[in-house]
C-alpha cells in the first residue's frame, strides 16, 4: 500500500449465514481526505465502519489500514492509531467519570480513570481539545450529566487525544437540535481545515449533516458501492434520487449539501 494511503480495501465481503451483507467492495482513502459514507438503512454502513475500526474481519478480501494488513498485525496496537466516536464508545464511558478524565484516559485506551499517571502534556492536550470543541467549561462535570450534544463533543475530543492518523465518526450530529448540529459541524470544519488533521471517515443518514470541507463521498446500497468519488460528483440529485428511489433535489451552498423531495 502506498505511504500516501491511509486505508485500502480490496474485494472485501462480509457474509452472515447464506447472505452477503457487504461487498464485494473496493475503497482507497488517502492522507488529507475527508470522506462521508451515506446510504439507506441496511445498506452496510455500520458493517463497513466496524471493519475500518478493526472491530471485525471481512469474510473475504484484503484490508490494509495505516500500512498494516489485517491478519499480519496486532490489532490492539493498531487501534491506538485510530480515533473513534460512536454510540458504542459512549456506552462504555462510566456515567460518573469526570469529563476531563474521559479525554485523558484515551491515552491508555481505557475507560474509567484508576491509578495510571498523566503528565502536564497530557493534561494540556485534553484541555486544548475540550476547548476546540467548545466544552472546556464542562471539564469538572460528570459525563452522565451532559446533554447528547455535549457528550458528542467530549467523545470527539477523546477520539483525538492520541493524535490518531485516522478519525472515524459515526453519526456525530445524530440527536442534536439545530443549534447543536450547526455548532458541531462548524467546529469539525474548522478542525479538519488544519493540514495536519487526520484523514476522516464520517457516517451519516442525512446529507445536511455533512461538514463543509468534506472532500469525498461513498454511497452504499444493498451492501455494495452505488457511487463514490469527489463529493460534488457523488452528492447529486440524480444519484441520491436513484439510490433512495424517490425524486430528490440536492442543492449545495458554501460546501454544505441539502436535500428535499422534488415536488
Amino acid at each position: 500500500m502506498s505511504s500516501k494511503n491511509v486505508l485500502t480495501l480490496s474485494e472485501v465481503t462480509v457474509v452472515r449465514g447464506d447472505r452477503t451483507i457487504l461487498g464485494p467492495l473496493n475503497l482507497t482513502i488517502s492522507q488529507g481526505e475527508r470522506w462521508v459514507i451515506l446510504g439507506p438503512n441496511g445498506a452496510g454502513k455500520s458493517t463497513l465502519l466496524q471493519i475500518l475500526a478493526t472491530k471485525i474481519f471481512p469474510t473475504t478480501g484484503q484490508v490494509n489500514v495505516l500500512d498494516q494488513k489485517f491478519g499480519r498485525v496486532d490489532l490492539f496496537e493498531l487501534r491506538t492509531r485510530i480515533g473513534i466516536c460512536s454510540s458504542s464508545v459512549s456506552e462504555e464511558i462510566p456515567a460518573h467519570e469526570i469529563v476531563k478524565d474521559v479525554v485523558l484516559t484515551a491515552a491508555y485506551a481505557i475507560f474509567g480513570r484508576w491509578k495510571e499517571g498523566y503528565d502536564l502534556w497530557d493534561e494540556s492536550r485534553a484541555i486544548a481539545l475540550l476547548t476546540t470543541f467548545g466544552v472546556r467549561e464542562l471539564g469538572a462535570r460528570e459525563f452522565g450529566t451532559l446533554s447528547e450534544g455535549e457528550k458528542k463533543r467530549v467523545q470527539i475530543a477523546r477520539a483525538l487525544m492520541t493524535d490518531p492518523e485516522l478519525l472515524l465518526l459515526d453519526e456525530p450530529a445524530a440527536g442534536l437540535d439545530l443549534g447543536g448540529r450547526e455548532d458541531l459541524l462548524g467546529r469539525l470544519t474548522n478542525f479538519s481545515s488544519d493540514p495536519i488533521a487526520p484523514a476522516t471517515v464520517l457516517v451519516t443518514h442525512h446529507i445536511e449533516e455533512i461538514p463543509a470541507g468534506t472532500t469525498h463521498a461513498l454511497i452504499l446500497k444493498s451492501g455494495t458501492v452505488a457511487v463514490s468519488g469527489p463529493i460534488d460528483q457523488v452528492i447529486t440529485s440524480e444519484h441520491v434520487s436513484a439510490i433512495f428511489e424517490i425524486p430528490i433535489t440536492v442543492t449545495a451552498e458554501s460546501g454544505r449539501y441539502f436535500a428535499r423531495a422534488t415536488l
